[in-house]
């Protein structure tokens, strides 16, 4: 079943998930905790397939390409992503705002950045624990935590929850899945889907908050 696995996923180049965990041998533990720091500590790894890597890694930990079991493995890539937003937060705090003023380039966008305050804007805090779970926003979270002057304790608590909820529920998730026949191909061809999934389930609660703190605000106006 396993050698199953590890042939039905896709192998087509360098920003394929499987291929890259693959081709590391032994080090792919390091490679994918490498990849998730980058994503968010370096600002320039918005195009890196953050999600999808985490769902193959869990895939690969049970076909055996990932020799480490689980409990190393999650562990690992949650302090790498811990450690990644923790780097962008220092950056925000020194020299984002400079970032965060730039017009666009070719690998950076105003809409991104606009779409980032988006979610401090209507989230707060808990911004940077959903930033976690949407692609390009968790890169630049942390920098717009840094430019808000966001006190570092509270970026921290939020930071360590969002990088293992993200870790955890998206490498289970490839590892749960895995186990069934065919499953793992279907998830691999619709994994932005089940995200999209994964996303609703961390928003629905902060909305309803969010919804109640506007209408006891309205409340108390009248």
């Amino acid at each position: 079943m396993n050698t199953m696995i590890a042939t039905a996923l896709p192998t087509s180049g360098f920003l394929d998930p499987q291929s890259v965990i693959a081709g590391a041998g032994v080090w792919g533990l390091v490679v994918v905790c490498a990849i998730v720091f980058v994503e968010t500590g370096l600002l320039v790894g918005f195009f890196l397939p953050g999600d999808t890597l985490l769902f193959f890694t869990g895939v690969l930990v049970l076909s055996g390409v990932i020799s480490q079991p689980l409990w190393i493995v999650i562990p690992a890539i949650a302090l790498s992503a811990v450690l990644g937003d923790q780097l962008g937060y220092i950056i925000g705090r020194t020299t984002g705002r400079r970032i965060f003023d730039r017009r666009d380039s070719g690998l950076f966008s105003r809409k991104s950045v606009i779409r980032t305050q988006g979610f401090f804007d209507r989230f707060g805090p808990a911004a940077v624990t959903i930033a976690r779970f949407v692609p390009v926003v968790r890169t630049f979270a942390p920098v717009a935590a840094g430019v808000g002057k966001m006190r570092r304790r509270v970026f921290t608590l939020f930071n360590i929850i969002g990088a293992v909820l993200w870790t955890t529920a998206v490498v289970l998730l490839g590892f749960g899945l895995a186990h069934i026949p065919g499953v793992a191909d279907f998830a691999a061809r619709y994994i932005d889907l089940v995200l999209i999934g994964i996303v609703i389930v961390s928003i629905v609660p902060v909305l309803i908050r969010a919804v109640i703190a506007r209408r006891e605000l309205s409340l108390a106006r009248r």
